[in-house]
C-alpha cells in the first residue's frame, strides 16, 4: 500500500473542509489548515531545489513556528526522512546527530548555521521566500521511513528511532481519540516541543488529524509565557512533563495558572512518573483531570495512560488500542499480576534504530515485540502499575531497591514536589541510598523537613531502603525531554548545588 503522510494530511483537510479552519495561533497571527499545507508544499519546492530526493534526510532544528511544521511536512511531502532536533541542543549533540543521520540538508535558525556545514543549509526564511514550482507528492510505501526522533540518552548515547508515514494514525488514534476524545473544537497546548515525540503529535499531528487547533509557541518554556499564552488563546487539552507542572500550580503562580489555564478540559502528563501528590495539586489549580501516562520515542508516543472516562491516581492508566503489552518475568513465564519487564506491540512501534542493528535486536524482536525498559504489573481491572525502570533498580544491604517505590513515599509529604532516590557511597556500589527533593515555601525549615522525610520512610519502608539523607535542589537536572538525570546526581562534582531556598510545607 503507497501513501504519503503529508499528502494524506492535506487531502483530509481538503475533504472534511477544514482548510479554511484555525491551525495555529502564533503569536499575533493565526494559521489556518490550508495554509499550513501550502506552506509544507512550497517548503517541498525549496528543499527539492536544494537536492533533496526521496530516501534523503534532512535535519530540522528550528523553534516551534510555521517554518518547524512546513520543513517537516516538505521533507515528508518529498518522500525524504525528516531528522528532529532541538533548537537549544548543544553543539556536541547536534554533531552527533549529523555523525549518525547524515543528512544532505539542514533547516535551521541563523545562528546555528555553522554546526550543519557538512549539509546544505537552508533558514526558515529560505522555505518562507520559495517561489518555484511545488512538487507533486511521492508515493511511498505506508511502512516507508518518515522520520527520525532521538531517545533521550539517559542511558548512554541517544539513538535515532526511525517512524513511518503510517504511524502518526496509530498514536492518534490511541492518545488523542482513546484516552482524550479529541474533537475538531479542541486547541492543544504542548510545553514540549514539537521535535520532541509528546510535542510533535500535540502540536503538528493530532490538530492536523482531528481538525483542530495548537498553539504553535516558539520561546522556551516559563510560567509566565505559558499563563500569557493561554490566557490569550484558552487552549482546552494540556501537554507537559510533571517537572513542569510542578512549575505551573507552584506557590507564586497558583492563582494567575488557574485563572489562565481555566478553559482545559483535560492535561496530559508524560516523561516521568507523576507523583499522586502532584496529581492533586495539578487537578486543584487547573480544575481538569490530569491523566497520567507512559509512551517512549520508540512507540512514537503514549501507548498506556488513564482516560478521560477511566482513571486512577497512581497508576499509568490502561492500554491503549491499537497496542497490546505483554508483562515477562525475567526467568519465567508471562505473569502480568507480579512485577515484571513491560513489552509492547503495536502499529507505531519504530522500524529500528538508525544505522544500529544491534541495539534494534536487543529491544525489538523480529514478530514486533519492543521491551521498554520499564518494570510493570496490570491488576484485575486492567490498570497498569509503574514499578520503575529496570536499569533504575539498585541494590542496597544485598537487598534489591527499586527508588520508585521510595520517591513515592517521600512524595506523600505535602512540601515535596519532585523527588529522586539513587545509590551512593563509598568503594561498595549501593551501600546506601540518598534522596534529592525539590519542595515548595519559604520557611527554613530545611533540617528539620528533612528529618520529617527520613521518619516518614522509616514508618512505611524497611530500613535498607530509608535514605541517608535528603539533598534539597531548586530543581532536578533533566534531559530536554523531562527524564530525571540520575548519573549527574550520582557525581557530587557535576551535581547541582543544593538549594538556597529554605524548604518549607505548603501551607493548608
Amino acid at each position: 500500500m503507497e501513501g504519503n503522510l503529508a499528502a494524506e494530511l492535506a487531502d483530509r483537510a481538503y475533504a472534511r473542509r477544514w482548510l479554511d479552519r484555525p491551525l495555529y495561533y502564533s503569536d499575533d497571527a493565526v494559521f489556518s489548515h490550508g495554509e499550513v499545507h501550502d506552506a509544507g508544499a512550497r517548503a517541498a519546492g525549496v528543499l527539492q531545489a536544494a537536492g533533496v530526493h526521496a530516501g534523503d534526510r534532512v535535519l530540522i532544528a528550528l523553534p516551534d513556528s510555521i517554518g518547524f511544521v512546513a520543513a517537516f511536512l516538505g521533507t515528508l511531502r518529498l518522500g525524504a526522512v525528516a531528522v528532529l532536533a532541538g533548537p537549544e541542543q548543544s553543539r556536541a549533540e547536534h554533531a552527533s546527530m549529523v555523525a549518525d543521520a547524515a543528512p544532505v540538508a539542514a533547516v535551521c535558525t541563523t545562528g546555528l548555521a555553522a554546526r550543519f556545514t557538512s549539509a546544505c543549509v537552508l533558514t526558515e526564511d529560505d522555505l518562507a521566500a520559495g517561489a518555484g514550482a511545488t512538487p507533486e507528492p511521492v508515493l511511498v510505501p505506508s511502512d516507508a521511513s518518515a522520520y527520525v526522533q532521538y531517545t533521550s540518552g539517559t542511558t548512554g548515547r541517544p539513538k535515532g528511532a526511525v517512524h513511518r508515514h503510517s504511524d502518526a494514525h496509530a498514536y492518534f488514534q490511541a492518545m488523542a481519540v482513546g484516552a482524550l476524545g479529541i474533537t475538531s473544537g479542541d486547541i492543544t497546548f504542548s510545553l514540549s516541543k514539537a521535535c520532541y515525540p509528546l510535542g510533535l503529535g500535540a502540536t503538528v499531528l493530532f490538530p492536523m488529524l482531528s481538525g483542530g487547533a495548537a498553539v504553535l509557541w516558539p520561546d522556551a518554556p516559563s510560567v509566565r509565557g505559558a499563563v500569557r499564552q493561554a490566557r490569550r488563546r484558552r487552549p482546552t487539552l494540556l501537554f507537559t512533563c510533571p517537572t513542569w507542572y510542578a512549575r505551573l500550580v507552584g506557590e507564586p503562580h497558583r492563582n494567575a495558572v488557574r485563572t489562565a489555564f481555566g478553559s482545559l478540559r483535560a492535561a496530559a502528563s508524560a516523561g516521568e512518573p507523576l507523583l499522586p501528590t502532584l496529581a492533586d495539586r495539578i487537578e486543584d489549580v487547573l480544575g481538569c483531570p490530569v491523566l497520567d501516562g507512559l509512551g517512549s520515542t520508540e512507540v512514537g508516543h503514549t501507548f498506556i495512560s488513564n482516560t478521560v472516562d477511566r482513571r486512577r491516581r497512581g497508576v499509568l492508566g490502561v492500554v491503549l488500542d491499537p497496542y497490546e503489552i505483554e508483562v515477562r518475568a525475567e526467568n519465567g513465564p508471562t505473569c502480568p499480576a507480579e512485577p515484571g519487564a513491560l513489552y509492547v506491540r503495536g502499529p507505531s512501534v519504530m522500524k529500528k534504530y538508525l544505522g544500529r542493528p544491534d541495539e534494534t535486536a536487543e529491544v525489538l524482536s523480529p514478530d514486533g515485540w519492543l521491551r521498554t525498559g520499564d518494570l510493570v504489573r496490570v491488576d484485575a481491572e486492567g490498570f497498569v502499575h509503574h514499578h520503575g525502570r529496570i536499569l533504575d533498580r539498585v541494590t542496597v544491604a544485598g537487598e534489591e531497591v527499586l527508588p520508585l517505590e521510595v520517591e513515592r513515599v517521600l512524595g506523600r509529604h505535602p512540601a515535596v514536589v519532585e523527588v529522586a532516590v539513587i545509590a551512593v557511597g563509598g568503594p561498595v556500589p549501593g551501600r546506601g541510598l540518598r534522596a534529592f527533593a525539590v519542595v515548595e515555601g519559604e520557611s527554613p525549615a530545611a533540617d528539620a523537613l528533612e528529618r520529617e522525610l527520613l521518619d516518614l520512610a522509616r514508618a512505611e519502608l524497611p530500613p535498607h531502603k530509608v535514605p541517608d539523607s535528603v539533598t534539597f535542589l531548586d530543581e532536578l537536572p533533566r534531559t530536554s525531554t523531562g527524564k530525571i538525570r540520575r548519573g549527574v546526581l550520582a557525581v557530587p562534582s557535576s551535581r547541582p548545588a543544593p538549594s538556597t531556598r529554605p524548604a518549607s510545607r505548603r501551607p493548608g
